[in-house]
């Protein structure tokens, strides 16, 4: 399996795409293809030993930077890091691609080079939300910002359905459709409408959810618009990053709290492991004509060496394979 990695895109690019992509090299059984500008890959890449790992250098010139507008990325750089790795996807050259770059350049290139799986009206980004007894499944959480029709919602339910089973190992995902009350006359017009349409869908639909399911653990894949998503998706990384800002600046005010640190320390390390982002690697962009993994913009080693698991298991698991046949299923049953 041969993975094209966005070698100069994130905050901590490109020594920490590097050096996560050499972990993965090492631990799984796959092919890097470093896309970036190469004298500077080679360089930060000539640090490491890769331990019989597979890594090659695919030069790119340009750097799509974080703010850039996503149409002049695509327009004024088809050189860039971000053009390169699609144009591999595309050509067959590799089978997945990840970036923790722009994410708004690699949804619009991706599916410039790449279209959308047969059957599909619109993409949607996955990512997994820690709740109370393992995570949750949410999307989209920023591929579609407005305009989200209810067949839109129901297609991204199946997407998440499929991922959260064939990826995350959920035998029978609860898939649960967001909104301001769990009675099925409650919500906007787009998810009144769409609650019959997710009913019909052979999927376990367990009905509308309210924003505290996203994390108590009652429900695997909660869908939504991109605009919802995001601000769910920004405000949990934001309560996690303090609630363990909180704890630990209050353990640390008293000799006794400093004493209880040593004591709690195992405890406290599994907690930020359970909310840590970067153990489940990145968020897929589901529905388009290959696999795309995209990686938070702050991305350790540690998250692109998952998010490089992540975008094998995706492909070995026939995730677009599933989607297609399943959305084939709909259209042919007529509901």
């Amino acid at each position: 399996m041969r993975i094209a990695v966005d070698a100069m895109g994130g905050d901590n690019a490109p020594d920490a795409v590097i050096e996560g992509a050499v972990l993965a090299a090492r631990e799984y059984q796959v092919e890097i293809l470093l896309v970036g500008q190469q004298g500077v890959v080679r360089e930060s890449l000539d640090q490491y030993d890769l331990g019989g790992g597979k890594i090659e250098i695919v030069p790119a010139s340009q750097i799509v930077l974080m703010d850039e507008s996503p149409t002049e990325a695509i327009r004024g750089k088809k050189e860039s890091s971000i053009a390169v790795a699609a144009r591999l996807l595309g050509t067959g050259d590799a089978d997945a691609m990840i970036s923790a770059g722009n994410t708004g350049a690699a949804l619009a290139t991706t599916r410039s080079f790449l279209g959308k799986l047969k059957g599909l009206a619109r993409p949607a980004i996955a990512s997994v939300i820690p709740n109370e007894v393992d995570f949750t499944i949410l999307l989209d959480v920023g591929a579609n910002a407005g305009g989200c029709r209810p067949e839109h919602l129901r297609q991204f339910a199946i997407m998440g359905e499929i991922y959260a089973r064939e990826v995350m190992g959920k035998e029978n995902p609860r898939v649960g459709l967001l909104s301001v009350g769990e009675e099925e006359s409650k919500g906007s017009a787009v998810t009144l409408s769409a609650f019959p349409l997710l009913a019909q869908s052979p999927i376990n639909f367990v009905g509308n959810v309210e924003g505290s399911d996203v994390v108590n653990g009652s429900t695997d894949v909660v869908v939504c618009d991109g605009f919802v998503g995001n601000v769910i998706l920004k405000l949990t990384e934001g309560i996690g990053e303090m609630l363990f800002k909180l704890i630990s600046e209050e353990l640390g005010k008293s000799k006794l709290a400093k004493l209880g640190v040593l004591m709690a320390a195992p405890v406290l390390r599994k907690f930020k492991k359970r909310i840590d982002y970067a153990e489940y690697g990145g968020a897929p962009l589901l529905g388009i004509k290959g696999v795309c993994i995209i990686g938070h913009g702050k991305s350790s080693a540690f998250a692109i060496k998952n998010a490089i698991r992540v975008a094998s298991e995706f492909v070995s698991h026939g995730v677009n394979e599933h989607i297609e046949q399943k959305l084939k299923i709909i259209k042919e049953q007529g509901i």
